[in-house]
């Protein structure tokens, strides 16, 4: 078995969590870039992961409070499906990777950091993404802050139409 050492992650891990879903703040703020959100549809919106496994770490929410894709409309399934296809044409233009990993960790037995507000994770990956620094030091290198790709990203979401 091969262990995937995350520490950037313990700062969420460990950190207080606030009273309102995290991904409820983000669909309702109106201040885009603070909260990484790129795009808001009708039933979802993408947003960058603030704690990401890969340059471009995206995700996909309903605007909804749902746990589970099987309580939101259909229609939210099928937009959430062709944003992941917008997102996956989007990173591919922009960061050229190699493959993606796609899924979702449905409550908190099944791995999910935000176990209430169910999520898709888009994470584009490249060859070689996991180097030595991981496995001598248990450090993960993302050679861009969340800022810049949000500058970067952000204006391939704008105009997005489907």
């Amino acid at each position: 078995m091969k262990n995937l050492w995350t520490p950037w992650r313990f700062k969420y891990i460990t950190s207080p969590k606030e009273e309102r879903c995290v991904l409820c703040q983000a669909a309702d703020s109106i201040d885009l870039k603070s909260t990484l959100v790129l795009f808001r549809g009708k039933y979802n919106f993408i947003l960058l992961n603030r704690y990401p496994y890969s340059n471009g770490h995206l995700m996909i929410a309903p605007v909804d409070h749902e746990n589970s894709p099987l309580k939101s409309p259909i229609e939210a399934s099928t937009e959430q499906s062709i944003l992941a296809r917008k997102c996956i044409e989007i990173l591919t233009d922009v960061y050229q990777p190699h493959g993606f990993n796609i899924g979702m960790n449905l409550g908190s037995a099944g791995g999910a950091g935000i176990d209430d507000h169910y999520h898709l994770h888009i994470v584009p990956r490249w060859i070689g993404d996991t180097n030595y620094m991981t496995t001598v030091s248990g450090t993960r290198l993302i050679p861009q802050s969340l800022e810049e790709t949000w500058e970067i990203l952000n204006p391939y979401f704008i105009d997005l139409k489907f």
